[in-house]
Formats: structure tokens, sequence, C-alpha cells
């Protein structure tokens, strides 16, 4: 009994200790295209204002909807040409996130920027550690993502700002929720799958997800503080 105690105490130290050397994996490589993205609006809003407006808007959004698919299909297959479309993918985020720096100040940018990352933080954190099932909360918030799009292409035509703030305040709650729900995602995959599967790639697949999580948290913050603060350009 012992010696089983002993092994079993063993796997376990040796699962956490891979367990966390993959998710600090996963946060390294969204940190880099947080940064990548950040770096990349800063310096097309100087250089190249009107890049994400437009046809050339347009050409940015279909590429940047195929090279996440690229992204996801080649994750397992190819980790290195998913890491090389994950990092164009950043870039491409930058330019079409452009537009923040023109129509908010620095202020509001940073005040949007340091809660959605202490929320992330907070919510992530909650995934992780948590040992209640969020399974089906995940299928929820999916459910409540694809209306949340649907409403934001309507407001395409209404452009009515009532309904923006409403938008905004929605994509906030859904995306608290979703960096919990897919942070305890990505640990059961490891979990059961590490052995089976590229580490590399889940942890590649698994960055882009909670870099979209963050991407839309911010965002949608960035909105609200934008029109509580009346700062806009």
């Amino acid at each position: 009994m012992n010696n089983f105690d002993g092994e079993s105490g063993r796997r376990m130290v040796g699962d956490n200790a891979g367990l966390n050397a993959f998710f600090t994996k996963v946060y390294g490589i969204m940190g880099i295209a947080v940064l990548i993205s950040a770096i990349s609006a800063y310096l097309s809003s100087v250089f190249m204002p009107n890049i994400s407006s437009g046809a050339s808007g347009l050409v940015i959004l279909v590429v940047w909807f195929i090279i996440s698919f690229v992204i996801s299909g080649f994750a397992q297959s190819n980790p290195t040409l998913s890491f090389i479309g994950l990092l164009v993918f950043s870039v491409l985020t930058g330019f079409s996130l452009s537009y923040i720096f023109i129509a908010f100040n620095l202020g509001t940018i940073g005040a949007a920027l340091v809660s959605s990352a202490s929320i992330f933080l907070v919510m992530s954190a909650i995934g992780f550690t948590t040992h209640k099932d969020l399974t089906k909360l995940s299928t929820q918030l999916f459910a409540a993502l694809i209306a949340l799009i649907i409403a934001m292409v309507i407001n395409l035509f209404l452009r009515n700002p009532w309904i923006e703030l409403f938008i905004s305040a929605i994509g906030i709650i859904i995306f608290t929720a979703l960096s919990a729900t897919d942070t305890q995602n990505l640990k059961k995959m490891y979990n059961q799958y590490a052995g089976e599967i590229n580490v590399n790639g889940l942890a590649i697949s698994g960055a882009l997800q909670l870099y979209l999580d963050f991407l839309n948290l911010f965002t949608f913050l960035l909105e609200i503080f934008g029109i509580f603060g009346n700062n806009r350009d």
C-alpha cells in the first residue's frame, strides 16, 4: 500500500508539474500575441490610419478568419506553421484595432487594458482551480455568443448607441465567463490527451482561444469606458 501511495504521489506531482509547464507555455504564447497586436495597432494608427476601414478592412477581416482556421487545423500536424499563423493573425488583429488609438485617448485605453487583464487573470485562475464542471455553462455561453454576433451585425445598420451599449455589456459578461470555461476546457484536454496529442499544438490552439477571450473582453470594456468617458474624437 505504501509503495502504491508513493507512486501515486510521484505521478500526481509529475502531472501537476507538466500541467503548470503547459499553461506557462500557453500564457507565454498568448502574451506574445497580445504584445504583437498592441504594437501593430499603434504603428498602423500612426503610419496607416485608414487601414481598418473600407475595402482594406474587409480584406483584413476575411484573411483574419482564414488564418484562425489554419491555426486550429494545423495545430496538431504542424505546430510551427500554426505558431507562425498566430503571429500573422496577431499582426492583422492589430491592424483591425488601429482605430482605437484614434477614437480613444491613452488614459481610456490604459484603463480598459488594466481592467480586462485583471478580470481575465482572475477568471482564468478560477477556471484553472475550480472543481465545478463548467461544461454546461460553456454550451450556454456559445449560444449567447451567436446571439450577440447577430445583434452586432444588425446594429451595423441601425447604429443605435443604446443597442451598442447593451451589446458591450453583454459581451463583457460573455467573455468574462468564457475566460474561465475555456481555461477549464484546456486543462481537461491536457489531462485527458497529453500523452496522445502534440502538446505544443494544443498550447498554440489554447493560446489562440484565450487570446480571443482577452481581446474581446478588452474591446467591449473599451467601448463602455469610451461611452461613459465621452472621450471619443
